[in-house]
């Protein structure tokens, strides 16, 4: 199964380590709790287990929630560098995407585009 993600929505990832045993109702606990944030909003919430080697995603969609889960049975999950102590950090839909292709996030190089002033993130 292939999953898309859109620029449209935000995508949150959970630091910590997550118990996988956790459904709809335990993920929400968590945005609400770790995130500070009304998990009803429509953005993807990305949690990990201790060993990175299985993820879920909860995202609210008009309806009810949906979740997508991925176990590996070789290898893990890379996650992002990140300096504050933040319990959560904000990713783009192409490092979601590669998070779960496994692409090693180091090697990743984007080329010098143009970005509006309004939408230049704040160093």
């Amino acid at each position: 199964m292939i999953i898309s993600f859109s620029i449209r929505y935000r995508y949150y990832l959970y630091q910590g380590k997550c118990d996988m045993r956790k459904g709809y109702d335990g993920l929400c606990g968590l945005v609400r709790d770790e995130f500070k944030q009304d998990p009803l909003c429509g953005d993807v919430f990305i949690f990990l287990n201790r060993y990175r080697n299985r993820i879920k995603l909860l995202q609210w969609q008009e309806d009810g929630f949906a979740v997508y889960c991925k176990r590996l049975e070789k290898g893990t999950f890379e996650l992002p560098k990140h300096n504050n102590m933040d319990l959560s950090m904000m990713i783009t839909a192409s490092q979601i995407n590669y998070i779960l292709e496994g692409v090693v996030l180091s090697s990743v190089k984007k080329k010098i585009r143009y970005q509006h002033p309004v939408n230049k993130k704040v160093a």
